[in-house]
């Protein structure tokens, strides 16, 4: 899609994925084995064709740039096609980026000279599959200046979202952002509502001319809302339009496991918002099991990234006598890990990881380079990189215990900081 230039948005500080994020932005976290959470985004762009993009880090973005630099530099500059990487300059003023809005607006300049004529919004940390080409043939059939990808969610969650609120052409006719009161509920279903997904398609022109004529600093709080009563702005129902077919394995009557070309439901309507670690650890849950909510092994919907040089997954010893055997079940595994004797249930196992003898892992994540030593035992929890976890120790089991020693999350997810265990 040459008309279009995608903006990521990530610079969020991720407080409330601290400790996460004590040493890196919200879109570097790790996630699901291999990738980080800024390449799902990345990966949706180009599976659609869109190879004009720019990245708005801001806080702790280190990490995060070394890892677009190492992974991402697959641009060609001849063809009109670029990464660009674009922290804050205040080229407009004496301030960091001040929201989604103002970030763009600082970047006026290089949005101005690029032919695009439409401006893909998008966040840099949620965790979604959508085909960016039929969302814009759903923009452009709409005549509208805006559109707003919006997916189904129960009211009594609305308080945690931006809520959109449509007439029955789903033009938007209201926007309030984590509504304290009653929220507007879609039409002729009391009981569900309509979440922004922070995924937005601008004409290029009309948003310049906005993002000019006001100082308002946030898309979702202020530009949005301003904008439903001067210009049409449109709803894109994801779960309802977003399709993508891909290869799945499904069960026949006889067990027998078939390869069949079909659309990916599940994929084609999961949408996370990994803003906090209850919620990062259930998305890491969703891609365990024989059939995942999410399906990393796409072949048509590819997702890259940047991977070490590490050999394959090994496991050794088979002592059933001694209970010592090296066993990963429903698991997602990356390379250069060895399950030593050890067991491995339910979880995410990043590269280089150990996991010694008699130790067992179970619906947990655990980052590169981490050292489970032996007997240990581990349940829902989440270690971050480079910890060498003493052989007895129990995480996850008692959590009064652990919340003298790790931060224990309203669900009961213990976490492990980076580096906590030399």
């Amino acid at each position: 899609m040459r008309d279009v230039m995608a903006v990521i948005m990530a610079g969020g500080r991720g407080e409330r994925l601290v400790p996460l994020t004590e040493d890196r932005t919200k879109p570097a976290v790790p996630f699901g084995g291999s990738y980080r959470i800024i390449d799902i985004v990345l990966s949706n762009c180009i599976n659609s064709a869109i190879y004009k993009i720019m990245v708005l880090p801001q806080y702790k973005a280190q990490s995060l740039v070394d890892h677009l630099e190492a992974g991402w530099n697959i641009f060609s500059w001849d063809l009109g096609h670029y990464l660009k990487i674009v922290p804050p300059q205040m080229r407009t003023g004496k301030d960091w980026y001040r929201g989604t809005a103002d970030s763009v607006r600082q970047n006026l300049y290089l949005i101005e000279r690029d032919k695009s004529q439409h401006v893909l919004i998008l966040s840099g940390d949620h965790i979604y599959k959508m085909n960016y080409s039929q969302f814009k043939n759903y923009h452009m059939a709409k005549e509208g200046t805006l559109t707003i990808a919006v997916i189904e969610a129960l009211k009594s969650e609305a308080h945690r979202f931006g809520i959109v609120e449509v007439d029955e052409d789903f033009r938007v006719v209201g926007f309030e952002e984590k509504p304290t009161g009653e929220p507007k509920t879609i039409p002729g279903d009391p009981d569900h509502v309509l979440v922004s997904m922070g995924i937005y398609m601008f004409e290029k022109g009309t948003m310049i001319e906005v993002l000019k004529e006001t100082d308002k600093n946030d898309f979702g709080k202020e530009i949005i809302p301003m904008m439903t009563d001067k210009y049409p702005v449109y709803a894109y129902p994801y779960k309802k339009e977003n399709q993508i077919k891909d290869y799945v394995y499904i069960t026949l009557e006889n067990g027998e496991r078939v390869r069949k070309l079909e659309e990916r439901v599940r994929d084609s309507s999961y949408w996370r918002d990994v803003g906090d670690l209850d919620a990062y650890w259930n998305a890491n849950m969703d891609l365990t099991g024989v059939d995942p909510l999410f399906n990393l092994y796409g072949e048509n919907w590819p997702l890259r990234t940047f991977q070490s040089q590490f050999p394959p997954v090994k496991t050794v010893f088979n002592d059933r006598e001694n209970k010592r055997v090296g066993m990963i079940l429903d698991s997602i595994v990356s390379h250069g890990s060895i399950i030593s004797g050890g067991k491995v249930a339910n979880s995410i196992l990043f590269s280089n990881v150990l996991v010694r003898s008699w130790a067992e892992v179970r619906e947990s994540v655990v980052m590169s380079d981490v050292t489970i030593g032996r007997h240990c035992k581990i349940m829902k929890a989440i270690i971050d990189k480079r910890n060498n976890i003493p052989p007895y120790t129990e995480i996850g089991y008692n959590p009064s215990k652990d919340r003298e020693r790790f931060k224990v999350t309203p669900r009961g997810i213990t976490v492990v900081k980076k580096g906590m265990f030399k």
